[in-house]
Order: C-alpha cells, then structure tokens, then sequence
C-alpha cells in the first residue's frame, strides 16, 4: 500500500455521551404481526467442501431479506420456486401476503452447488439479480414500491463463470452513457494456499455500459470505442461482447476488474460515481494482474529501488511546515517560482515542469507563506498551518518523493506520552493517573477475533490503494443504507459505543463522517453469543439485533422522560432515558432475513415473515 495516504477517523464529540447510564429495560408491548408465506424461502445450506469460516461469514450468515432503500417499507426475498417476492407495507393493519413481481428464468431445484439467490436495488429503477448459479441478470424494473405493478425487464443476463452472490451495486450515467457497476463476491479454493484455509475470497468489480443499437458505446463512435477497448484490455480490464437487444439500446460489459484476499470482507461497496471502491477487512485485498502488468510492476520497482535520495524533506511543528528542496547550482532566485493557495502548492524552476505540485494534507494561510534560498543552495519554504495542532500525515496527498524528518524533542516527546503502556511489572504504580493496560481486567466481551482490520479505498483507473485507515480495535458490527444516493454508512465499536460512519467519497477532506452514535452498543452486543443479524433505523432513532432463533432486541435512542425520575444513588433528577425492548418470536425456524425501517423491523424465517411495529409514523 505504498503511496496510500493513512488516515483516521474522527469521532464528533458532540455525538458522544460520556453520562450515558445504559438500557432500562421496558416492558411496553410491541406489535408484531405475521404472514405465512406460500413457499419457503430458497435457503441454500452449506455443502461439505463449504467448511471454513469464510464460508460461513458468506454464505451461511447470509441476509436473505432485501430491502429497497430507494422505497420505505419494501422488502423482497426469492423463494424455492424462483420467484422474486415483495412485501410493500402501507397500513399495518391491512397486510396482505407477499408478491410475486418478478421469476427466475433457472430452476434452482436443479442445481446441487449453487449459492443463495443475491440482489441489489442499484438505483430507483435499476437492479441486480443473481440466481445463484453464477448468472447475474440486469433489470430494469421501472416503478418500485406501493403496490407498483410495472413488469421488471430483463436488459442484461449472462453466466459468469463459477456461482458468486451481489455485494453492492451502483447505477450511474456519465457522458451520456448509462452504467450499471456491480460487485461480486466468490470464495474460490487455492491450491497455492498449503498453511491456511485452502481458499482465497475473490471481489470481482463489473462494469456494464449501455450501447447504443449501432455498436456505439453511449454517445461514443466506433473507432473511439474500439480504442477504450484496447486500452482497457492492455491495463488488465477484461472486455467481452455480451449483451442483449431492449428496442434500441443494450448493454454489454464494460469492465471486469478483479481483487483477491484472504479473508470474507465487512463491507464493500462501489462509490455512487463508479470511480472507486472502499472495502474493510481482516485481511487485505489487492487487483489481480496479469503477466504485463506484473512485468511493468517490476520494471515499476526497480526504478524506486534505483531512486537515491528523496526530493525534498519536510518538518513539522504544531503551527507550521517547513520544507527544504535542494536545486541545481546554477538556479537564481529569478528562476524560481513558488504559487501558494489555500489548499495546494506549486514549485517550479525555470522552464521545466512542476518539481512539487499538489493538494496539501491540510489547508494554510496561504498570505503568510514564504520562501528562501539558503547558503547551501536550497529552497526553503515555510507554509504557515490554517489550523494549529493537528498533525499532517503526508505533506502533498498521494506524493511519496518526500521524506518527513521528525524533531529530536518531538521525538522524545511522544516516546514519553507512550511511557505509561508498557511496564516490566504487571502494575507497578496503581494509584498512578494513567497505569499500564492489564490484560486480565478485560471481560470476554472486550475480546475481538479479529484485531487488526483495516479500511482501504481503491482507484478504479490505477487500481491502487489510495487511502488506508487501520481500525485497530474498531469492531465491524453492521451496515445500512441512510441515503440510497450514498454510499452505504458502516457501524463500528468504539469502546463501548457503537459510531456510525457515512463514507463521502466526493469530500476528500471529509470522506468518513461520524453521522450517530448508539451508546453502549458496542459492549451490549458482545454480550449476545447467539446474535446472527444487526441493523439500524436509518433516522438512527434505534438499533436492534436478532439472535438465531427467536429474540430480538431493541435499543432506543434517549428520549426525554413525561415523569420525573431520579437517580437512587446520586438523588440526581434523570432528564432523560433510553430504553431495551423485547420481542420473541412465534416461531421455531432460523432466521434467515432481518431488516429495520423507520417504524418497522423485518424479520423473515424459512416460511413466516413477522413484521414488528417499533416507532409510530410521523
């Protein structure tokens, strides 16, 4: 992940509720209504070879309840027939039986290996369907929602190769062009891998384009087109002519990129504009190349291993940086020229191109700002920092030529802040302010499997990673759609909360935002063994969780008390609280699909869906 820049998230201190008191447990009823199905739903179970933790994570946990984020209370699944299912919720008191709006040309009964039937709602009129078997189909299905009763087309169907479910998907129009880009997630064996698992997990990033009835790819012409298609093939963007005629328009694919890893991703998700693509996982993922690239990749490296020095070396303090570039002898100080903006920098010398150019990691007082030739015949530049005290973790986003030189004092500094995290006695000082972590005081609910996951954005036109954040300790618990135009928001644990993350892949400065927080979350979840399925409301006004059978619980947001109540122990008055509810379940089948709605929780078993009435409509 060289060139990546390394970033953090930034929790909202505003967000975060350091009195919070925890979940009383309420005992107000809960409606929960239910609807036998005609057919159960299409379960596939794990085989015998399906036997890794990869496996399980992928297939075995998987959500079999779909729910359109671009339409309110419209929830979808596919049952053992085929069939494309829908519930559309208006009145909870006047339900009828899911149905039917769209039939899978397979016949899943016929097929021993295949997965669990996978869709995605990549727009309010576009969608991806795979059966399971390794077809994915494109559909346009116009109108969703509300009892809609547009007849869901087929644009596109083509077998891919070995059986994959739907990830993510975005629809996206550029230059005229309508695209579909769609992930897909594979666990395939290794034969290579003789120390671990035996299998590797595959994310293949498919783009699919409209063309017009001549062969045109959008508005492009011929030869054009006929040049992207080189030039994509050459970079390892595999292109195949496939595509199926809808009056004057088809679609064909585009683009096939493909990343592998070794562990079954959290989260991956496709950025609204199809430029990029965020992934977090245990382990790391990374473009399979082909043998040119890996040859130009080589080259690639013997040049940065022939490179000598850097190009400049720059220094830090809390209010500015300071940058030193040696120039040739023969420069004047009329040669140089030095633009200073808010947010970039550009340094040229003579007539030649740009020596530095770039978007700073942060923005500075640009007036302010100076430079200087020194004696030894280097450029010194000092940028003044806009805002004092945050550290810059790379001087120009994405620029690796430069090395950063750290202050002897600074050095020794952070040496003496990290003092207290390491000790050669298990607590030597208990009455000291900050002692050193003691492992046995952690419960077993503080114990992550996975301790190590990382964030990482990837390009899709270089296909590198350009930003990396490494969770740490920040447990992936879930993820939900808040706004279908975004990218879906990702749910961490932090301490004992769980924060909720929006990625904004348009903002640079502010890509992931701390949107919410459910207090205490974090550490109530760990304490659930049994739980199969998280989600929350997307006005963040609860939170719930299902176990495998049965129970599911519910945790709202504080909310003002109508009575008053005080603390036992303190004798404090209690201005608000946050309230646990309880939900069982007639039912003795797993549960298969668990989806939250403003005002409603979806929970789908192999032949029942219960429908839980948490908040009241607006």
């Amino acid at each position: 992940m060289a060139g990546a820049a390394h970033c953090s998230l930034q929790a909202k201190r505003l967000l975060l509720d350091p009195k919070f008191e925890g979940y009383k447990l309420s005992l107000e009823p809960l409606a929960c209504y239910q609807l036998e199905l005609d057919a159960a739903v299409a379960e596939a179970k794990l085989r015998d070879d399906q036997y890794t933790l990869d496996h399980m994570r992928a297939f075995g946990m998987y959500n079999y309840l779909h729910l359109d984020s671009w339409h309110q209370d419209n929830v979808y699944y596919v049952d053992q027939f085929g069939r494309v299912m829908n519930l559309s919720v208006t009145l909870d008191t006047a339900l009828q039986k899911p149905r039917e709006v769209f039939r899978l040309p397979t016949d899943l009964t016929a097929y021993d290996d295949r997965l669990c039937a996978s869709m995605h709602f990549s727009s309010s009129t576009w969608l991806t369907l795979s059966d399971g078997t390794g077809r994915l189909y494109l559909i346009k299905s116009g109108k969703r929602g509300d009892s809609a009763s547009e007849k869901w087309e087929i644009v596109f169907n083509e077998e891919l190769g070995r059986p994959f479910i739907i990830t993510h998907s975005v629809s996206f129009v550029k230059s005229d062009m309508h695209s579909v880009a769609v992930l897909l997630l594979r666990v395939e064996k290794d034969e290579l891998d003789t120390k671990g698992s035996g299998f590797h997990i595959t994310l293949e990033w498919i783009t699919i384009a409209e063309i017009s009835k001549e062969g045109e790819l959008g508005q492009s012409n011929n030869s054009s087109f006929n040049e992207c298609r080189m030039s994509h093939y050459n970079k390892d963007v595999f292109l195949v002519v496939m595509y199926l005629s809808l009056g004057d328009d088809r679609y064909e694919i585009f683009k096939r990129r493909v990343l592998q890893g070794k562990s079954v991703p959290h989260y991956a998700a496709i950025e609204p504009s199809g430029d990029g693509l965020m992934v977090v996982s245990y382990k790391p993922f990374k473009f399979v190349k082909d043998e040119d690239d890996k040859l130009e990749e080589n080259d690639d490296a013997k040049a940065t291993n022939e490179k000598k020095d850097p190009l400049y070396y720059w220094q830090q303090t809390e209010d500015d940086v300071t940058i030193t570039v040696d120039i040739p002898q023969d420069i004047t100080k009329d040669d140089i020229k030095v633009h200073f903006s808010p947010d970039n920098i550009r340094v040229t010398l003579k007539d030649q191109p740009p020596l530095m150019e770039g978007k700073l990691s942060s923005s500075v007082d640009h007036e302010s700002c100076t430079w200087i030739i020194k004696d030894n015949k280097s450029l010194e530049i000092t940028l003044v920092k806009k805002n004092e005290g945050p550290w810059w973790p790379e001087l120009i986003v994405g620029d690796t030529r430069g090395e950063f030189i750290m202050d002897p004092a600074q050095r020794s500094e952070i040496a003496e802040s990290l003092m207290h995290l390491t000790s050669e006695v298990m607590n030597p000082n208990p009455e000291k302010e900050k002692p050193p972590c003691n492992a046995q005081e952690l419960e077993e609910c503080d114990a992550f499997l996975e301790d190590s996951a990382s964030l990482c954005r990837f390009d899709g036109i270089t296909l590198k990673v350009t930003h990396v954040i490494n969770l740490g300790s920040n447990q992936y618990l879930f993820s939900v759609v808040v706004d279908p135009r975004e990218m879906p928001c990702f749910c961490l644990r932090h301490d004992v909360d769980a924060l909720l993350w929006q990625p904004h892949s348009d903002q640079p400065e502010n890509m992931w935002e701390h949107i919410a927080t459910f207090n205490a979350l974090g550490y109530v979840q760990a304490s659930k063994q049994d739980k199969k399925f998280m989600a929350c409301a997307p006005d963040y006004s609860y939170a719930a969780l299902c176990e495998c059978l049965r129970r599911v619980f519910i945790y709202r947001q504080p909310t003002p008390l109508s009575t008053v109540l005080y603390n036992r122990k303190e004798g404090r008055q209690v201005g608000q609280v946050a309230k646990q509810l309880v939900a069982t379940l007639e039912a003795s089948d797993p549960i298969l699909g668990f989806q939250a709605t403003r005002e409603r929780l979806f929970v789908l078993t192999t032949k029942t869906l219960f429908l839980i009435k948490v908040n009241s409509g607006n």
